[in-house]
């Protein structure tokens, strides 16, 4: 493998070299009842999942190396293959990459436990005289390693987090969340209570607790993962069914692009959503929830919390947490840190 590697380029065509680097740590976080969970962090204190958002301007080399901090015993346990390779790798959507990055068994670009690896991804512009569309979008990136050659123990122990491609003019945002939706009727591998855990006195932004003042324009990284279509739906709000969830351009251009408020997620997809939090609605508690409605009623839904403009806590609130928060996909509100609310 080592001398098949070294015919391999190490970084894409248009990569002369990394314009930044990162570090990112592969760690085992506190278990969900007898659920393994593992996280990416940008430390491995800070681990989560979903891990951090990475952010990338088009034309933007990035390298990030790996560090496997997962035990060995833990890998062992998810597998389902005893001569299946034990670690964890880093595979990433929608950006350009080398074999040497593509974060498979096949390729031999996992990290084994206690060693590190650098990923070198490549936000490829577009260019027109080809035709190639270039890669700014909402993606994401996983493990696709742990348990065997496809990654599902990984993805399904909480090895992914949100990748953002923007390219120069892109309106940006106050707030970027992750809401991965996913088996078992799970966002974020929670459901009912457990998806939900925003403080009323002191909400602080992380993967269970979805908060912006009004005003604010809110973004989401919408992924599906797992073998279930879903549907992602927030209340009060809707968005223009575009690339960055805006509409810019002329009358004739924007006329031409739909508004929705209620967008269908197969597993592997992702999409970008930008709104204006309470924009004409006000404050309030609005839920985000899968339209398919027994996968709503067995608990697939959260909130986002608009607090007014001096930072306040609307009245109300206390939705129903009646459907079920225990099995597999939940997990306590302790189980992970909650500040993924990193942004690279």
């Amino acid at each position: 493998a080592g001398g098949a590697a070294a015919l391999l380029p190490e970084r894409p065509e248009g990569c002369d070299r990394p314009d930044r680097s990162i570090q990112l740590y592969a760690v085992e976080l506190p278990r969900d009842g007898n659920q393994i969970r593992l996280g990416y962090g940008l430390t491995p204190e800070t681990a989560s999942y979903p891990g951090p958002t990475m952010e990338m301007i088009e034309g933007e080399c990035l390298a990030v190396t790996l560090h496997n901090q997962v035990p060995a015993a833990t890998l062992e346990q998810l597998r389902t293959d005893p001569t299946h390779p034990l670690g964890v790798s880093l595979h990433v959507h929608g950006v350009k990459y080398t074999q040497l990055s593509d974060g498979t068994a096949q390729s031999f670009s996992y990290v084994p436990p206690g060693q590190s690896r650098t990923y070198t991804w490549y936000a490829k512009k577009r260019d027109r005289t080809a035709g190639t569309a270039g890669t700014a979008g909402y993606w994401w990136y996983h493990d696709h390693v742990v348990g065997g050659p496809h990654g599902t123990k990984g993805i399904g122990s909480g090895l992914f987090g949100g990748l953002v491609v923007r390219r120069p003019g892109d309106l940006r945002p106050d707030r970027t969340y992750m809401t991965v939706f996913g088996d078992q009727q799970s966002i974020n591998l929670r459901r009912g209570a457990a998806a939900d855990t925003c403080d009323q006195e002191n909400p602080q932004p992380g993967p269970t607790c979805i908060v912006a003042k009004k005003g604010e324009r809110v973004e989401f990284i919408v992924v599906g993962i797992g073998n279930d279509m879903h549907t992602f739906h927030i209340h009060g709000h809707s968005w223009a069914d575009t690339r960055t969830g805006v509409a810019t351009g002329t009358n004739a251009e924007v006329d031409q692009i739909p508004t929705v408020d209620n967008k269908t997620l197969g597993p592997g997809d992702s999409f970008g959503v930008q709104i204006v939090a309470g924009d004409s609605v006000g404050p309030g508690h609005w839920m985000i929830h899968c339209h398919m409605q027994f996968h709503s009623d067995a608990g697939m839904y959260t909130t986002m919390h608009v607090l007014d403009e001096n930072g306040n806590m609307p009245p109300g609130g206390d939705h129903d947490h009646s459907a079920t928060s225990s099995g597999a996909a939940s997990t306590s509100g302790g189980a992970a840190p909650a500040g993924s609310g990193a942004t690279v």
